[in-house]
């Protein structure tokens, strides 16, 4: 049985920039962005009764690879022409609607477990830039941000071109001295629908945070001023960003003193805000987590 584990992501600047829109319409998007020590996995074996069985929140038994409802298991099933197959969809934390790029990580996941299988030797930013083209048939509003922020590890800022993307590794020791964690909004939100209203004029202006940030990645109160700063700003790309469940959380927790800085990850709409904070927050609410450095990771039991 293949085993392989994918970090969920979090981004610190530069959302919205990374969508293939944004790159054609701009020339280059880019993000800093890192993952976190928070996983999906999939278990991966062939199955020896000829179906293919699919197990997630939902169990699926098919004859053929395009009966599978779940569009993940399916693209990348497909891509592969694999035979029958049992694969297992597990994770970490609740990932519906998180804005922590969960289909991403599970198609990350699946392609390097797959790439396991089959001995294809392909590298990890190779798997990245495979499943962003499996993704993207199902999903078209995938941002380039979402693999390769998961499948890679590290603190890195991210360029996006038309025709390649290329990670340059951050400094991240000030973060070492910052705790951060993740709040639940208890909304699930649909991205698509989010994405499909971002004002690129507006979220052009993001890209001056990016390079602001990398600029001053090891000053932890630069960091604070610009990630606050981004957020602001990006509240104003899409009327989708916030309601009003949101809006009371985003005041609550400006005006809660033990935090220095506030984001909701993702599109917006729904799932967690990332929390910067020197102190430790006990608050039930509050999911501690750090960086991850290894990125996807395959085992074989």
């Amino acid at each position: 049985m293949i085993v392989s584990k994918c970090p969920l992501r979090v981004s610190l600047a530069g959302g919205s920039t990374d969508l293939l829109e944004f790159v054609e319409k701009y020339g280059m998007g880019s993000v800093i962005s890192f993952p976190i020590d928070l996983y999906t996995y999939i278990f991966l074996s062939y199955n020896t009764n000829n179906v293919y069985r699919i197990n997630y929140s939902k169990t699926e038994e098919v004859d053929n690879i395009d009966d599978i409802k779940n569009d993940v298991a399916r693209e990348v099933l497909r891509y592969f022409d694999l035979p029958p197959v049992t694969a297992v969809f597990t994770s970490d934390i609740s990932t519906t609607g998180s804005g922590l790029a969960s289909s991403s990580s599970y198609t990350i996941a699946l392609v390097a477990a797959v790439n396991k299988l089959l001995n294809l030797n392909l590298s990890q930013f190779e798997i990245c830039k495979t499943s962003l083209s499996i993704e993207h048939k199902f999903n078209p509003l995938t941002g380039y941000q979402d693999l390769y922020g998961c499948g890679i590890g590290g603190l890195k800022r991210l360029f996006f071109y038309s025709d390649r993307t290329v990670s340059k590794t951050l400094k991240s020791s000030v973060f070492t001295n910052i705790n951060m964690y993740l709040v639940n909004t208890g909304t699930i939100r649909n991205s698509n629908k989010i994405l499909s209203s971002v004002d690129f004029r507006k979220a052009n202006k993001l890209l001056k945070f990016v390079d602001e940030m990398a600029d001053n990645i090891d000053d932890k109160e630069v960091v604070y001023k610009i990630l606050n700063d981004a957020w602001h700003n990006k509240k104003k790309i899409s009327p989708l960003i916030l309601n009003d469940k949101i809006k009371l959380l985003d005041d609550r927790l400006f005006n809660d003193g033990r935090i220095k800085a506030r984001k909701l990850c993702g599109a917006g709409g729904g799932g967690y805000f990332l929390i910067l904070s020197e102190e430790q927050i006990d608050d039930d609410d509050f999911l501690k987590f750090e960086i991850d450095n290894s990125g996807v990771y395959v085992g074989e039991f």
